[in-house]
């Protein structure tokens, strides 16, 4: 299981590598400067990824919980781990790009839009299920209630996702050709910068995954120990 874990590993690493090569070329030279926005609208690229990836990490969040609720496996418990550390990880870049980006365009480095401030939300819902885990309680009772929270915790994304059709918003709605007019070569690039994205998210969740599982296992192993060892 480790080789295949590390074989696995090496093979994202290479495409990830390949990948951020061909997704920074294809932001900063093949796609065309935006018309109105200029150079700064090429941070939409990275602050689309990071949402679409941040969206997949909560969702795994919730679908490792009920994993783990169902069959009290820890791989399940220290995978919604890992996929809810790094969701916060890309979470903090979306709102970070779309500051840099709104600054230009909005005059201002933070307006309380909807989408704004849902994603904030989810940002702190996160923040605050990564703290809870940190607290000295119960193994076994903390991880249901942590895997509870993950599972509820979800219903902030479709409140994020839908928050700029819910209520007026400054917050462009979708990303299709009708609605921005974005040209193929703006497509395209969305495209290869958001593989390259899943892909590094992919590739950072196995290694947290796997790092999260040896220290658990340390942590047993000197359990195992103590019981044995006169201090």
């Amino acid at each position: 299981m480790n080789n295949r874990r590390g074989a696995a590993q090496r093979a994202l690493a290479l495409l990830a590598f390949v990948l951020g090569i061909a997704a920074l070329y294809m932001m900063f030279v093949y796609a065309p400067t935006e018309r109105n926005m200029g150079d700064v609208q090429r941070i939409m690229y990275a602050h689309v990824a990071s949402a679409w990836v941040a969206y997949l990490s909560f969702i795994l969040v919730a679908f490792s919980s009920v994993l783990y609720l169902w069959k009290r496996k820890l791989k399940w418990d220290h995978l919604a781990q890992a996929s809810a550390e790094l969701g916060v990880l890309f979470t903090s870049l979306l709102l970070i790009t779309g500051s840099l980006w709104g600054r230009p365009v909005w005059n201002t480095w933070w307006v309380w839009d909807p989408r704004l401030t849902t994603t904030l939300i989810l940002w702190f819902v996160y923040v605050g299920y990564l703290l809870f885990r940190q607290v000295d309680f119960v193994a076994d009772i903390k991880r249901t209630v942590v895997s509870i929270y993950g599972i509820m915790a979800f219903i902030n994304i479709p409140l994020v996702h839908y928050s700029v059709k819910w209520w007026r918003s400054i917050h462009p709605n979708t990303i299709t050709h009708e609605g921005i007019q974005m040209p193929d070569a703006m497509i395209y690039t969305l495209a290869v910068t958001s593989v390259f994205f899943l892909i590094l998210y992919s590739l950072l969740l196995l290694y947290r995954w796997t790092l999260i599982s040896q220290r658990e296992q340390v942590h047993q192993l000197k359990q195992q120990l103590s019981k044995y060892i006169i201090w």
